[in-house]
């Protein structure tokens, strides 16, 4: 069957300290499953990775893994992936990314996280693309940041417009519904997509 939407979901391979973590990594792979949609993510079985795929395909939804070669044995590549692509570099991976989704998530993250956020974010603020992207600030983890954005706005490097280009929210079920409502998909379960 044809997934009602793609999702792009950046999060961390590790698990983090706190169970919320985990939890909305559940939540978010429950929800794209459920809605028959495809997650589009790092290919790794470790940390949220590894949990919201998981969750995406107990859910019935279908998972699509990118992967550079340097990482399959350090991050375990997911056997499981309906799709799993081991790719050269880090470059051809999140350009892969790009191109497979309708739109983009973050959950609780590291490094490679926020440099997903910000890449597919600069991407779309030079008009390489037009999908939405989401930051889903679980536990107040990217509070801090959030804040910081605010204040390079108030300092002048940023745009009111640039910060338009994200969405933010607490609640996974709000966000994501947002999310891909930007993106004119209709998830099946959805009242849009039951008018239809």
């Amino acid at each position: 069957m044809t997934p009602t939407f793609s999702m792009c979901v950046y999060c961390g391979s590790r698990p983090g300290e706190r169970q919320e973590f985990s939890a909305v990594a559940q939540a978010v792979g429950r929800w794209i499953g459920e809605r028959g949609g495809q997650l589009v993510y790092g290919g790794g079985r470790t940390g949220l990775m590894g949990t919201v795929a998981e969750a995406t395909r107990a859910a019935g939804g279908r998972v699509v893994g990118i992967i550079p070669k340097a990482l399959v044995d350090k991050e375990l590549a997911n056997p499981l992936c309906d799709e799993l692509h081991v790719v050269d570099t880090m470059h051809e991976r999140k350009a892969m990314m790009g191109e497979r989704a309708d739109a983009f998530v973050a959950l609780p993250g590291g490094i490679g996280t926020f440099e997903e956020l910000f890449e597919i974010w600069t991407w779309r603020q030079l008009g390489y693309h037009d999908k939405p992207i989401g930051i889903l600030d679980v536990a107040g983890y990217y509070a801090g940041l959030l804040d910081f954005l605010a204040h390079s706005v108030r300092e002048g490097f940023m745009g009111e417009w640039q910060m338009g280009l994200i969405r933010s929210g607490d609640q996974a079920p709000a966000l994501l519904e947002a999310l891909i409502e930007e993106a004119g998909r209709h998830p099946r379960g959805d009242k849009l997509a039951e008018v239809l």
